[in-house]
């Protein structure tokens, strides 16, 4: 990739590039680049697909009414309290 693509590319993606970045990010997209020709050679025939865009079945949980829990039993559990609220350190 030259630096005129690499500018190109940046342009409409709205980024701005400064010129000393020009290089660390052409060799950055180089490799890629790279990346995709060495995937583009695998053999992925016998592989099953990851994801299909029609959902075979609901992925998550189903919805179940759970009991609520009790305020007092969740604030006995807090080293520190006032009133209702529990007491944070302050840490500046």
């Amino acid at each position: 990739m030259d630096a005129e693509e690499l500018y190109t590319t940046a342009r409409m993606a709205r980024l701005t590039l400064k010129p000393e970045e020009v290089e660390k990010l052409r060799l950055a997209a180089e490799q890629m680049l790279g990346y995709f020709s060495h995937m583009k050679g695998l053999d992925v025939d016998n592989l099953a697909p990851t994801t299909h865009v029609v959902a075979e079945e609901n992925r998550v949980r189903n919805d179940v009414e759970a009991p609520a829990f009790k305020t007092d039993a969740l604030l006995s559990n807090a080293p520190e309290r006032e009133d209702r609220f529990i007491v944070i350190p302050n840490v500046l």
